[in-house]
């Protein structure tokens, strides 16, 4: 047993922290056995936080470990085995940062079944937990079609065969293009891709084995889409309506906002990235935080998710995606919320991770400043990181 001492402790289940707090991790299984204030209980080995801030490791439910945020068109190569290498490293990049747990949302080549593999036979130390996608699927020539990042179906029956072949595989979730994106050149946002019963399939397939299926849905009618399908998660989500955010809450379909892909590639891209990809950026930030806010306002859940990966979105920038959740309204530990309670419940291990209660995985950071005072002090660049109580960074 190791007891962690002399902390300000915020658990991510409330908006507030315990001053003077203490928890102990059972060192075998990694798990909180008991927190406490005051005079910590007897332990094997006490550590000090010196008054430091303790709180939940990150969630990131969007992300690309195999895309090149240092690049015009989100591609470090286009071999397995440059993907593999890159996807390792960005993801010690994202426990540095503070997350300890993302989902894929669409990896080239599977590399992130491989990845997870080794994971679970020790051989991928400093990486965060991880739920695979393997390739996304999306309609031929549509937004994420290639050879090696995305399956391309082009009815339901396709789409069946498809997910199965996926799960078979050892993908953990699937992600679906309702709509165009950014990114692609030859497509909008506005434009609808995958058709309702094919994206119904998909759910209808991941539901049967108790996984989860995101929506890339950008505009409309591809949300409206997305949501009568029956998907878990709509992502991105920049032109959700009203009509759309009270079905949402009706289904309880969440949202992955991914403020930062979206301010990234505005505000840094300019003479790097191709023009219409800029405009598309800024049309869409234009209108993304009037969205976002009412429908946060009407109660929409909304995830932590950053497609990290794409041009100028690397995987160091999870903690500034907080404040931007503050820009529609929410308080600093409501932001954080969005990564340790509902993110943890849609990827459905709420029970074992995100929230730092007895029973759970002590996945935690710490910090110098407070985060529930000061919504930047998750950036803090030297944090200390811990996986079931072991110091990672």
């Amino acid at each position: 047993m190791t007891t962690f001492y002399n902390c300000n402790f915020f658990d991510g289940a409330t908006e507030h922290n315990t001053e003077n707090a203490w928890f102990t991790v059972d060192d075998h299984t990694g798990r909180i056995t008991a927190r406490g204030t005051g005079t910590p209980t007897s332990a094997d080995q006490q550590v000090d936080f010196h008054g430091q801030y303790v709180m939940p490791g990150f969630f990131n439910v969007h992300t690309h470990i195999t895309a090149g945020p240092d690049t015009p068109d989100g591609s470090y190569g286009h071999t397995e085995a440059e993907s593999a290498v890159f996807a390792t490293q960005n993801m010690h990049q994202l426990l540095q940062s503070g997350v300890t747990y993302i989902r894929q949302c669409g990896t080239e080549y599977d590399v992130d079944i491989a990845l997870k593999r080794m994971q679970q036979d020790g051989k991928l130390p400093h990486t965060p937990h991880m739920m695979t996608s393997g390739k996304a699927f999306s309609m031929t020539g549509g937004h994420g079609d290639s050879s090696h990042g995305g399956h391309a179906v082009d009815s339901p029956g396709e789409m069946r065969k498809a997910v199965r072949t996926a799960f078979k595989n050892g993908a953990e979730s699937i992600k679906v293009m309702a709509t165009g994106g950014v990114m692609t050149p030859n497509d909008f946002m506005e434009d609808p891709q995958l058709s309702v019963a094919e994206m119904h399939v998909a759910v209808e397939e991941s539901h049967h084995k108790r996984r989860i299926v995101a929506a890339h849905a950008e505009g409309n009618p591809g949300i409206q889409n997305a949501i009568d399908a029956g998907v878990d998660s709509i992502e991105h989500g920049f032109y959700v309506n009203e009509q759309e955010a009270h079905q949402m809450v009706a289904q309880g379909t969440y949202l992955t906002p991914t403020l930062i892909a979206e301010w990234a590639a505005a505000k840094d891209g300019i003479g790097v990235l191709p023009a219409w990809e800029i405009k598309k950026a800024e049309d869409a930030l234009d209108d993304t935080y009037v969205n976002l806010s009412r429908a946060f306002q009407i109660g929409v859940k909304f995830t932590c998710g950053t497609d990290a990966g794409t041009p100028f979105n690397g995987f160091d920038q999870t903690p500034h995606e907080f404040e931007m959740l503050t820009k529609i309204g929410m308080t600093p530990a409501q932001a954080y919320q969005c990564s340790s309670i509902n993110s943890a419940n849609l990827l459905g291990v709420a029970d074992d991770y995100g929230t730092l209660e007895v029973g759970k995985f002590a996945d935690f950071q710490v910090l110098k400043a407070d985060p529930v005072a000061d919504v930047h002090a998750v950036v803090q660049a030297d944090k200390q990181v811990y996986l079931g109580g072991h110091r990672e960074f």
